[in-house]
């Protein structure tokens, strides 16, 4: 049977990274289908488990050069993840012990321990033996349960990109702050106060500034077109990697050995605010992308924001709270007024009014009685009630939607493919234009000056990064669907956006969809 496994991947920027992850995970044996989305920096892979072993998957990633900070794994049976704390760990040892005693409960197809967090995550089905059974064996097995961990307050993959924002947000300042006082230096006749400096001292002093502008405002560029490098490839920090890596060796070279540059008969110019000012700016370019990409997952986080926390069940003749997780099939829950339904189910007794207005449109709130189906998220309004949980975790109807929403933001749309296709030739096509730019530029001009051949390769090197090829497509993908979801209108995925615009007529079957929502007497 096949398994879906999806990783969220940190350090991707173009739709040449994209093309690496896609091509690197599918030379994989065993691996069906491998689609990177590089607006939500995901990669949904399908996979034989009898040929591949889920852990060199993110071992093949890591290989290219990227870091996998996130691995979610499902199968074709909608099974459902629940996440416990367990206290009293100290080693490998009770990380297997651990692994195999909850492994035994009953439902349960896979349970993964992390030691250094302390967390266990247990892919199970939807009937099963629930979380009081889990507290069972670890006691058992001579650990502590700590409780349920709701994993929509911990997502590694938010924290993660809150980590390179916050890291951004100090380089780009730190550029910005020694970028000015760089242009100011280099553009010394038109501040009076510089004109005294020697100019020879003054190019010192923006060598120091520069420097660390480059190697470490700028250190993730480098350090991607390194990596790209060892793949044997390139990308846009290649581009930006040799733009101002040139600008930056000149302007040194122009510095410290002035006398080889007139020997050879170059013109000593130097470009260290150039330098600077490339790095700076498309830094600023990549903090603006990098708000971007956490902002698509807004209707997710929204649509999962609708689900409430807790449940109160009925056990043994008891009332009792517990966390939704730990809700199992069969479960008898009390609900009362205002409250939402946590769950999907049959009523037992009693009667209310429930607006399902989440799930259908309509407005106006829908009579349920002994007998009637409920759904997870919807609200109760006016009376109290009992019911058997038949849906839960996965099964909810919120969840499929969820489940539908994630599919339809990770699908390509058939125009991102053509992208895809010219970035993997894009940035070999960018050099070759830029070294016969020089060549034009030095050779062929009636007045040929080195530096103004290099700065000329330097031009077409910068303004040609194609980071915005890989993410608007995508990016508008999330965004569509993403707003669809949040008015009720489910979206398959990018190719159905992409065609939507072919509509000429648009058929409702019913009309409580397209009211305004309030009832209005239209006869006496």
């Amino acid at each position: 049977m096949s398994e879906k496994a999806t990783l969220s991947i940190h350090g991707m920027t173009c739709a040449a990274c994209v093309r690496r992850v896609e091509h690197g995970l599918k030379d994989l044996d065993g691996v069906h289908e491998a689609a990177v989305n590089l607006a939500t920096e995901k990669a949904t892979v399908t996979y034989d488990p009898s040929f591949l072993d889920l852990e060199r998957i993110p071992g093949k990633v890591e290989d290219l050069g990227y870091e996998v900070v996130g691995l979610d794994r499902s199968t074709e049976g909608n099974l459902d993840k629940t996440t416990i704390s367990v206290g009293g760990m100290t080693c490998a040892a009770c990380i297997r012990r651990v692994e195999s005693a909850l492994t035994t409960v009953d439902g349960v197809s896979n349970a993964a321990v992390n030691l250094a967090t302390g967390k266990a995550t247990i892919i199970h089905r939807p009937e099963w033996a629930g979380v009081d059974e889990l507290k069972k064996v670890i006691s058992e097995t001579g650990y502590e349960f700590l409780g349920v961990v709701d994993v929509t307050l911990e997502d590694p993959v938010e924290a993660a990109r809150k980590r390179e924002i916050k890291e951004l947000k100090l380089k780009f300042v730190v550029g910005v702050v020694l970028s000015v006082v760089i242009f100011s230096g280099s553009m010394q006749n038109w501040f009076p106060l510089l004109r005294s400096i020697p100019r020879q001292i003054m190019l010192f002093c923006l060598f120091v500034l520069t420097t660390p502008v480059v190697f470490w405002v700028g250190s993730r560029f480098f350090s991607g077109a390194i990596k790209a490098a060892k793949q044997k490839t390139t990308d846009m920090n290649t581009l930006v990697a040799v733009g101002a890596l040139s600008a930056y060796l000149y302007s040194a070279g122009a510095t410290f050995v002035p006398q080889l540059f007139a020997d050879a008969g170059i013109a000593l110019h130097v470009y260290f605010d150039g330098a600077a000012m490339i790095i700076t700016l498309i830094l600023l370019g990549r903090l603006l992308e990098a708000r971007a990409k956490g902002k698509t997952s807004a209707a997710i986080k929204r649509l999962m924001g609708l689900k409430p926390k807790t449940a109160r069940v009925i056990r043994d003749g008891q009332e009792m709270d517990i966390p939704i997780a730990a809700v199992i099939k069969g479960d008898v829950i009390l609900m009362r007024p205002g409250e939402k339904i946590p769950t999907g189910g049959m009523v037992v007794s009693g009667s209310s009014s429930v607006d399902e207005s989440m799930l259908t449109g309509e407005s106006i709130p829908v009579a349920k009685g002994a007998g009637s189906e409920v759904f997870g998220a919807t609200l109760n309004k006016t009376g109290s009630f009992t019911f058997k949980a038949t849906k839960v975790g996965a099964g909810t109807a919120l969840a499929q939607i969820i489940r539908l929403v994630e599919e339809a933001q990770g699908s390509k749309a058939p125009i991102q493919r053509i992208a895809d296709k010219v970035a993997s030739i894009f940035v070999p096509v960018v050099f070759g234009i830029a070294v016969l730019t020089f060549l034009i530029w030095y050779i062929f001009v009636s007045e040929p000056t080195f530096s103004r051949a290099l700065l000329n390769f330097v031009s077409v090197l910068i303004i040609a990064c194609p980071c915005a090829m890989g993410l608007a497509t995508p990016t508008a993908v999330m965004v569509g669907t993403g707003l669809g979801a949040e008015n009720g209108i489910l979206i398959k995925g990018g190719e159905s956006l992409e065609k939507a615009y072919k509509l000429t007529t648009i058929v409702f079957d019913k009309t409580g969809t397209l009211t305004r929502g309030k009832p209005e007497v239209t006869d006496i």
